[in-house]
């Protein structure tokens, strides 16, 4: 397989959807690794495996449509699998294998045959401290913006997902990239409160639009800095109640074409009428609930 992307939104050819039967039981408190997770537990509303089922389903039908190739993992018996982004990620032509924490090592031995349709010359081994995950890498042509969290506090954190040794190591690997690192606010328990991965409070959509939320990141500073690269009028801004609902989590099949979940009735209107996309709505609510949506669920491998 010819790995390539250049981007968040082009035409997308193939992609490894998340897998979401033998999910296991409903984690504790304790075992939760995000803080959505945590209040849909403590709140006794986290999914049920079959209503997760069908929400996936639905998203590959779309994908499909399409006319995209969509690869699954392996099942692992009693095991969240839904959110591929995380496992691995691609830039350009390279795959980077992603450290991830400790609660999701097991993973990635789902991913084999994804990873054995790939040159190994083509994959990306990081040093076992250097800590990464595909939600907090944005991948916008000549840029690469990755979220991360520089707190002293940073081994105390599980929604501390990026550091900054695997951010110059990608930086070693990508040097033609303008490499953009942003701090997001972090919390484990109050999902108001803190960002798990950049593609929760920012999304590039179309060829020059984002969706953002601006008190995700530690420094204003950086929020402004999305607004100037994109332009004030080719962002939408996000509530922190949008935000909690996982608005800016989207996923584009190409430059036109966006899926989203059916609620995001105020987004999805503006991004028909106002910027004159095909929105593809999906129910996705359920899967809402562990702290991830669209772009969590999908690890793309080629577009156009």
């Amino acid at each position: 397989m010819k790995l390539n992307i250049k981007n968040e939104t082009g035409k997308l050819k193939s992609v490894v959807l998340g897998q979401p039967n033998s999910m296991g039981a409903v984690p504790t408190l304790e075992e939760s690794y995000d803080a959505k997770s945590y209040y849909s537990i403590e709140h006794n509303i986290y999914p049920k495996e079959e209503d997760i089922i069908s929400e996936m389903n639905a998203f590959e039908a779309v994908l499909k449509k399409y006319g995209v190739e969509v690869l699954r993992p392996s099942i692992i018996k009693d095991y969240n699998q839904v959110f591929a982004r995380d496992v691995a990620f691609v830039i350009d032509d390279k795959m980077i294998i992603s450290n991830v924490i400790t609660d999701r090592a097991d993973e990635q031995e789902a991913y084999k045959k994804v990873f054995e349709k790939v040159a190994w010359r083509k994959i990306i081994n990081l040093p076992e401290t250097a800590h990464i995950e595909g939600g907090d890498v944005i991948v916008w042509d000549d840029f690469i913006f990755i979220g991360t969290c520089f707190s002293e506090d940073y081994r105390s954190y599980k929604t501390a997902r990026t550091n900054e040794y695997a951010i110059e190591i990608l930086k070693e690997y990508f040097p033609k990239k303008r490499i953009i690192d942003l701090e997001l606010k972090k919390n484990d328990k109050v999902p108001y409160e803190g960002i798990l991965h950049l593609d929760c409070t920012f999304n590039p959509i179309g060829k020059d639009k984002c969706i953002i939320y601006k008190d995700g990141f530690v420094d204003e500073s950086d929020y402004r800095l999305i607004v100037d690269i994109f332009g004030d009028e080719n962002c939408f801004h996000v509530t922190a109640e949008e935000m909690f609902e996982m608005y800016p989590n989207i996923f584009s099949i190409s430059p036109e074409v966006v899926v989203s979940d059916k609620a995001f009735a105020r987004m999805n209107d503006h991004l028909r009428n106002e910027w004159g996309m095909i929105v593809e709505e999906i129910p996705y609510r359920e899967i809402s609930k562990m702290g991830g949506l669209l772009r969590c669920s999908t690890m793309p491998l080629v577009r156009e």
